[in-house]
């Protein structure tokens, strides 16, 4: 697999943001993009722009003979095998790459959802799982196009609990089949696949992935489900009734169906970042080119104050977002750099390394596209509520992205919980830091010499976001123990702290990193960003401490903490109605995302 991506040598721990400081060296950004990478993602692009973006009208009628003709063209480009090993007819690449595709294919939801069920849980269980027949049988297919993959891992019973799957699957009388029964729900794909990776529990106890094909005795699809967006791609039931898989179709090992869904969801969530982000950037592009068309009382929209609020905000969150997204792909790839992808093991735990960083991705960058979209409905008034205008469109389209791929419940829940799991394995010393705080809390601030340099404020800025989050976790940990696992107001205000921290510091070093590659002059709208969005970070860090805090401390306690709390979230105050405009002025001149 390829592997250049000007990336260091030395991978940052999982969950390490939080109490170590990284270098713009350290992390991979959009502008680090190699050649060869470059080269996929203008292949990607100009297919969506000359295959895709023509026949749209068409795809939004689900037309299954059209969405299967257009993977079978994006399998001829390549692009269906970007991760899939070249001996079965991938590339191979590495996850920049692989996320770069996926933001190209995201210019499209309904063709983005079908896109990334094909070449990601629809295919990686197979790569990572699959026997030597399995993976010479269908990943050929898979990457040509010629066939079609779907996932089937939710029941209508089981939501987001997956493990409490109903179905069940028992081994025929000669041994030669298994025999699966149960309904699987919201299949994308499902109408026009060929194979479906399927999960359920062996003896009613074991819970199990097959690979189950479309023509098998007993294996049958509910009707089309009537979705609210995503209308281009199918979602339908499968049912299994006496099916009948042959035993080869096993995929995996009897009871760790667990291992494959969950880390190949995994992986899906930080290339649901990578087409959220996408979303986003197109969403501004949108609103630049109607706010520059709009007129109103003898002028453009463009030039309305409030306007300019909007389309500057969504590009600099989109700017964040992407930076986000790829700083995670880059860690990734820096862990698999000596890994051989035949080694499933191995790649996947150093994928899973980075579990908190993908939930927070998924989370951070659908949240950003749902606010980018709605403003943008906003801004077209009246024409963004009628299918005249895409505004409309864009809107319903981003709703799913918080509930598949787990939802953005579940995923801040697990942003706590794996990191506290890890200090307390000792992998991770958070509480170590944390404690080393509380002395700093009852001896005085520290007499550390300020930062200086380029965004030195927006440095200062991180440094105290850190220190929020390491005394709110060390304090509900302390407090609460055992119990802490049942708050889950607690751990979801924890995760936002959390999430804002790694959106803060992955934007201020893409930034940075530009500005030291190019010098300062160059990242002036990079540096505007940055320090508006600085300031919304820190507002909403000082808002979910105060409310982390005061449900776990009263008193003199809660007073003390309050208090640090307000000393680490303290920030110079700068103009940012003038820094957004700046970014929202680039932006209505180029009528397009400006931050790239």
């Amino acid at each position: 697999m390829a592997t250049d991506t000007q990336a260091p040598v030395v991978a940052a721990t999982g969950g390490s943001f939080l109490i170590e400081d990284r270098t713009p060296d350290e992390v991979f950004t959009p502008e680090d993009f190699t050649e060869e990478q470059e080269m996929i993602g203008q292949t990607a692009e100009d297919f969506i722009a000359k295959e895709l973006i023509p026949r749209l009208p068409d795809i939004l009628k689900l037309d299954y003979d059209l969405n299967r003709e257009l993977l079978a063209k994006a399998g001829e480009l390549g692009l269906l095998g970007v991760e899939i090993p070249e001996e079965f007819g991938g590339l191979g690449l590495d996850k920049v790459s692989g996320c770069l595709v996926a933001e190209k294919a995201g210019l499209d939801g309904s063709f983005a959802t079908t896109f990334a069920v094909q070449v990601g849980i629809g295919t990686l269980p197979i790569v990572f799982f699959g026997t030597e027949e399995q993976k010479k049988k269908y990943l050929p297919r898979l990457a040509s196009g010629e066939w079609v993959s779907s996932y089937s891992l939710s029941e209508a019973s089981s939501a987001s609990d997956a493990m409490n799957a109903k179905a069940r699957a028992v081994l025929s009388d000669d041994g030669k089949s298994w025999i699966l029964n149960g309904e699987k729900m919201w299949l994308s794909n499902a109408g026009f696949a060929d194979i479906y990776i399927t999960f359920a529990k062996v003896d009613g106890e074991h819970f199990t992935a097959f690979i189950v094909e479309k023509g098998m005795p007993g294996v049958s699809l509910g009707a089309e489900e009537k979705k609210t967006g995503i209308k281009g791609s199918s979602s339908r039931p499968l049912i299994l009734l006496d099916a009948v898989i042959p035993k080869e179709n096993l995929l995996g090992e009897i009871g760790k169906g667990h291992k494959i869904a969950f880390n190949i969801l995994n992986i899906g969530r930080f290339k649901l970042g990578a087409m959220t982000s996408a979303g986003a950037k197109l969403a501004v592009g949108a609103a630049t080119e109607y706010a520059n068309s709009r007129t109103a009382f003898g002028q453009p929209i463009a030039s309305f104050g409030l306007i300019k609020h909007k389309i500057g905000q969504m590009a600099i969150l989109a700017y964040v977002s992407e930076a986000v997204v790829y700083r995670t792909a880059g860690m990734i790839d820096r862990t698999l750099a000596d890994v051989d992808i035949h080694d499933a093991a191995t790649f996947l735990t150093r994928i899973e390394e980075y579990d908190v960083e993908c939930s927070m991705g998924k989370v951070w960058c659908s949240e950003i596209l749902a606010w980018v979209v709605d403003e943008n409905v906003q801004l077209h008034g009246g024409a963004g509520y009628v299918e005249d205008y895409p505004a409309e469109r864009y809107w319903r389209d981003a709703r799913v992205n918080r509930i598949y791929e787990g939802t953005n419940e579940i995923n801040r829940l697990l942003v706590p919980g794996r990191l506290i799991r890890r200090a307390m394995k000792g992998d991770l010393p958070i509480f170590k830091k944390a404690m080393a705080l509380i002395d700093e809390l009852t001896s005085g601030p520290s007499l550390e010499a300020p930062e200086e340099g380029f965004l030195a404020a927006e440095g200062r800025m991180l440094t105290g976001a850190k220190k929020v989050a390491l005394m709110c976790l060390g304090t509900a940990v302390q407090k609460l123990g055992e119990k802490l696992k049942d708050e889950q107001e607690v751990l979801g205000h924890f995760a936002d702290i959390a999430m804002a921290t790694y959106a803060l510091e992955s934007g201020l070093l893409r930034a940075r990193k530009r500005a030291a590659a190019r010098g300062e002059d160059a990242a002036r709208l990079q540096e505007a960003a940055v320090k508006c969005y600085a300031q919304d970070a820190m507002d909403e860090i000082e808002a979910s401490g105060r409310k982390l805090l005061a449900a776990v401390e009263e008193g003199d306690t809660l007073r003390t903490l309050l208090a640090a709390l307000k000393r680490f979230t303290k920030r110079d105050v700068c103009n940012t109605v003038a820094l957004r405009r700046q970014v929202a002025d680039a932006a209505i001149e180029k009528a397009a995302f400006p931050l790239g």
